[in-house]
């Protein structure tokens, strides 16, 4: 990925063809204490065009509208999130300055997909991540549980942000499956989100 998010190629690519696919919600903007990496692998960059986005194959090149002051600005998908129900794009500093979120903290937005190095519906390694408990003891006990129901999946805890968090990984990383986990979860194990891992 080039330094800043995006490149002069990216821009040109965008300006030169039609999205293949839009989306809209709400977006926010998030940091991240120094030296995280990304879901993508890389260190994490306040300053980069650069966006988290829960199913988007990572590295996909978007474009971001801010439906109300028309705000737009290029990025590419390198991390994972937002785990809060009812947004959908977790956006950098730098990105929340282009696109007019940052001030305000969240806003209505459009996503335009322009490019993507896999395929969006097919493919893919997928997980559930359920969370975000304030306590690890929690974590490590839901885990246990989902051990028992899910004796085949992968199933792990991991801190995050302030939270720790719980992902079944159901075997083979299949679709199908992670969402036939994500729907028979019952609310009392904690909020479920299906995410793509590549």
């Amino acid at each position: 990925m080039p330094a800043g998010g995006v490149s002069a190629e990216d821009i040109e690519y965008v300006n030169t063809h039609r999205p293949i696919r839009t989306e809209t919600g709400y977006a926010t903007w998030y940091t991240a204490y120094r030296g995280r990496k990304a879901a993508n692998g890389q260190i994490f960059d306040d300053r980069a065009l650069t966006a988290a986005h829960r199913t988007l194959p990572m590295g996909s090149l978007i474009v971001v509208t801010n439906m109300k002051t028309g705000q737009t600005s290029a990025m590419r998908i390198t991390d994972r999130g937002p785990f809060v129900d009812g947004r959908i794009l977790d956006l950098t500093i730098a990105s929340a300055k282009a696109t007019g979120v940052y001030r305000v903290g969240l806003a209505q937005v459009r996503i335009d997909v322009y490019e993507t190095p896999k395929p969006i519906d097919t493919g893919g390694r997928w997980c559930v991540q359920i969370g975000a408990f304030h306590r690890e003891r929690e974590a490590h006990k839901l885990k246990d549980q989902l051990q028992h129901k899910y004796p085949d999946a992968n199933v792990i805890e991991f801190p995050g942000e302030d939270s720790y968090w719980v992902r079944i990984r159901p075997p083979g990383d299949n679709r199908q499956q992670a969402e036939s986990i994500a729907q028979r979860l019952r609310p009392q194990e904690g909020e479920a989100f299906l995410t793509r891992l590549d």
